[in-house]
């Protein structure tokens, strides 16, 4: 997701089922009018903090995440009070009468949340995150890896790769790896979205000369 910081201009992200829990580098994206955070690791609202100085955003899909709670309404009313100009939250869309609501039920967020710990680039484990896993299952993160470069590959004119000849997330892969190959693999979606037609082009032919070498190792292993 720190790609975005790079990414002032970008209108549309699809992170769900990514495994963020930081939304800071957002706060610079003033031009985002859609995100998609569904299924992330996203343990408290207060990282509202960082999207409420986004004046065109309008669609949030925020459910799923451990910040959501156990009390659905509290959690609405907090989220619709920190974002009032949204018109559509976890695919619901936002009435006035809701935003009234919030100002009454909705918890203000004025400060950003406190960071845990990271090494190697990789959060330290908790139960909650431990918890949050279990509901991740390996067929989810494969089914949401395969449509993102299948995605990627209709746009340089390829086939798409059929799910049997697909191994992005292997049992034997560490959490860490994962979350990395899907942020290296969404970073990438978000470049193409900034690129011209030369661009494109110098794309599409370093993928075809790639393809080419792992072709030419799957048929020297078989």
């Amino acid at each position: 997701i720190s790609i975005c910081r790079d990414l002032p201009n970008i209108e549309v992200i699809t992170f769900s089922v990514n495994g963020i829990s930081d939304l800071e580098p957002l706060n610079q994206c003033q031009n985002l009018s859609e995100l998609y955070l569904r299924k992330n690791n996203i343990a408290s609202l207060n990282e509202l903090f960082y999207l409420k100085n986004l004046p065109r955003l309008r669609v949030l899909w925020l459910s799923e995440n451990p910040c959501c709670g156990s009390d659905p309404h509290r959690y609405r009313m907090t989220v619709l009070r920190n974002l009032p100009s949204l018109q559509k939250l976890d695919n619901q869309a936002v009435t006035e009468d809701e935003l009234s609501q919030a100002l009454v039920d909705g918890e203000e967020i004025t400060a950003p949340p406190a960071r845990r710990k990271e090494e190697n680039g990789c959060p330290e484990s908790t139960a909650s995150s431990a918890a949050e896993s279990t509901t991740e299952t390996e067929s989810e993160l494969l089914n949401f890896s395969l449509e993102e470069t299948n995605k990627i590959r209709e746009e340089l004119g390829m086939k798409p790769v059929p799910r049997d000849k697909f191994s992005s997330f292997s049992p034997r892969e560490t959490d860490c790896s994962r979350k990395k190959r899907n942020n290296v693999l969404n970073a990438i979606l978000l470049l193409m979205e900034e690129l011209d037609v030369e661009g494109l082009e110098v794309i599409q032919q370093t993928v075809g000369r790639r393809l080419q070498v792992f072709q030419k190792k799957e048929l020297q292993e078989e």
